[in-house]
């Protein structure tokens, strides 16, 4: 524009003017502005651009930066995009899936040994004795069946009478009394009883009469796994009649105590007045707290006294 004004000094310079009112910076070749002088003759700053000069930005968009080695060597390792933690990321996935490897495996053991365990519900009988129960089934199942019964676990060390008597009580009659007879069986088969033994002991637990009874018949059945019986026992026992008086003087007046008694007072051809018996097979408290309409005396011993009795050979005392 100088030059053409020194070339035409005589043309006007509305041309001159008309180019230098625009503000808009000129560019160059190397991407860069410079400055522009507005129609005051001030100079307008310019930014600087990293734009081509042959086009905007829209066409000419930045280059791609190339992937570092890294990042491409973890790409290759995994098959997968990588942000250079791969290595790391995969190191702690391995303990992961080694974690979750024991942790399945210790779970698949604890139901192993639940699977060998007998399940509570499956020991649903209970009025059966817990120790058959443990010949029968296991340790397992019969500790089951004891908790079910509410029976301890633990047994006393101390002998029975060590547990149910007291040592310096009163060793004579008391107003109750509690009987229990030892039977043999006679007659075919040995399906008929006849009194054997006859113990009684006072509300201490003290023996206060306990005698053997010379059989009335021939004995055809001893029972001794289960009475204690011996031929030698009652071959040189007592005779009936006297062993039954003495009895029926004793119960005379007093509150008879045992298990089944019906079965006692008949072997004994005695009768006992219902008001002054005590039937522990037929008390309702103790049926309903062992579940049981007909209890055994040793389930109930065991389940209310934590004794164990009638173990071997029975004792009538």
């Amino acid at each position: 524009l100088l030059k053409q004004k020194a070339d035409n000094p005589k043309e006007p310079l509305s041309t001159c003017q008309t180019y230098t009112k625009k503000k808009h910076p000129l560019k160059v070749g190397n991407g860069q502005e410079v400055p522009a002088i507005n129609g005051k003759g001030n100079v307008v700053k310019a930014k600087s651009t990293n734009k081509m000069d042959n086009g905007s930005a829209k066409d000419n968009p930045p280059l791609a930066k190339p992937k570092s080695k890294k990042v491409a060597m973890d790409k290759n390792l995994s098959g997968t995009k990588s942000d250079g933690k791969g290595c790391k990321e995969k190191k702690k996935n391995g303990n992961i899936l080694k974690e979750n490897g024991d942790i399945k495996h210790k779970r698949r053991k604890a139901e192993e040994r639940a699977e060998q365990q007998p399940k509570e519900a499956e020991i649903w009988f209970d009025d059966v004795d817990p120790k058959d129960i443990e010949a029968a089934i296991g340790p397992e199942a019969a500790k089951i069946a004891r908790r079910n019964l509410g029976l301890e676990t633990g047994q006393s060390n101390q002998s029975v009478e060590q547990v149910l008597v007291k040592e310096k009580a009163s060793e004579g009659l008391t107003r109750a009394v509690a009987m229990d007879c030892e039977m043999v069986g006679v007659g075919p088969k040995g399906e008929d009883s006849i009194v054997a033994r006859v113990s009684i002991v006072n509300q201490f637990g003290k023996c206060i009469y306990d005698k053997y009874v010379k059989p009335t018949e021939e004995v055809t059945d001893y029972r001794t796994a289960v009475s204690g019986i011996r031929p030698e026992n009652i071959n040189t026992g007592e005779d009936f009649k006297t062993v039954q008086k003495e009895v029926a003087d004793i119960l005379n007046g007093r509150i008879l105590v045992g298990h089944a008694l019906r079965n006692d007072l008949k072997v004994l051809f005695l009768d006992h007045p219902q008001k002054k018996i005590r039937d522990t097979q037929r008390y309702k408290p103790f049926r309903q707290r062992v579940k049981n309409a007909r209890p055994s005396l040793k389930l109930l011993c065991e389940r209310l006294l934590n004794v164990q009795v009638q173990t071997s050979e029975h004792c009538s005392v």
